[in-house]
């Protein structure tokens, strides 16, 4: 099976003022940008179009609450190494950034608001990988090595805050992984055991909010409803935190200090991150296909 999706990753150093805008990015073989203000419940409005229709788009977006990026493409080897970014304030199409390092799909981005970091993914010969690379979201450049995960892996996720990104989930090759790994964002070196998920999965998405991480959805034999927490400050296993409406894998997901939504095939819901406990439906973003990504212009406390 093949995903398009991107996933997000934000930090900041203090409270940030924000238009409360998630913007969903890409799909399967889709080009769309699609946006909606968070707080508020209803369906999306058109943004603009990324660069090129995508297919496994990596999971790849980091945001300083000005810009958001986007990273990777495996429909055709010579953009599976493009960074592109959006001003998130202003409706439009994407511009190009720079240029993965390596080039690869399905890998997972963060930010603490100045950097971002993408670690995972699969190169062009299809082969996992264990790479995190990094850029300075404010200046348009090629990325430059971070250092590994501690396990190679793709179509995973991550959360992070104003320090730390944690990766979790993904696939191996041979297993759906349960492994939680992360990184201080502001240093470079290879990544620490965090902790373990309560479901080994892979195709899931990280939101985050408060100091909190949920990881939702994903696949573990099947398509799964499965929502777990962490506390993104503390290294330890994650909690359960309660059920999707709807089982899904590959989705988009964007938030805000409260709450956050994830979108899959059109079809959107949202938790709030203080209150553990069941999803709950915020509208339709028509047009989605699954691999919806997303940024923001929230960026994690």
């Amino acid at each position: 099976m093949s995903f398009g999706y991107l996933s997000l990753g934000f930090g900041t150093v203090g409270p940030v003022a924000t238009l409360g805008r998630g913007v969903f990015m890409g799909g399967y073989n889709q080009n769309t940008m699609r946006y909606i203000t968070i707080d508020t419940t209803g369906n999306s409005t058109d943004f603009g179009d990324l660069l090129f229709a995508a297919k496994d788009l990596a999971s790849g977006g980091a945001s300083d609450g000005t810009r958001g990026l986007a990273a990777g493409d495996l429909r055709t080897t010579s953009n599976i190494d493009v960074i592109q970014y959006i001003t998130i304030a202003t409706t439009g199409d994407a511009t190009d950034f720079g240029n993965l390092n390596p080039g690869r799909s399905v890998a997972a981005g963060a930010s603490n608001g100045t950097r971002g970091v993408f670690g995972g993914g699969t190169i062009a010969n299809g082969t996992r990988v264990n790479n995190i690379d990094y850029v300075a979201i404010a200046t348009t450049g090629n990325a430059t090595d971070f250092g590994d995960l501690t396990q190679a892996r793709n179509i995973l996720a991550v959360v992070s805050n104003a320090s730390r990104a944690v990766w979790g989930g993904g696939y191996t090759g041979s297993a759906r992984s349960n492994v939680m790994d992360y990184v201080t964002v502001d240093t470079t070196g290879d990544a620490s055991d965090f902790g373990d998920l309560t479901a080994g999965r892979s195709g899931l998405q990280g939101i985050y909010g408060g100091g909190r991480g949920v990881f939702v959805g994903g696949f573990i034999s099947s398509t799964t409803n499965v929502m777990d927490y962490i506390t993104i400050a503390s290294a330890g296993n994650a909690t359960d935190f309660g059920d999707m409406v709807a089982s899904a894998q590959a989705m988009g997901g964007v938030q805000n200090v409260t709450r956050g939504v994830t979108n899959r095939d059109g079809t959107m819901e949202y938790i709030t991150f203080a209150t553990t406990g069941n999803a709950s439906d915020f509208g339709d973003a028509s047009g989605s296909s699954d691999g919806q990504g997303g940024v923001g212009d929230y960026f994690g406390e």
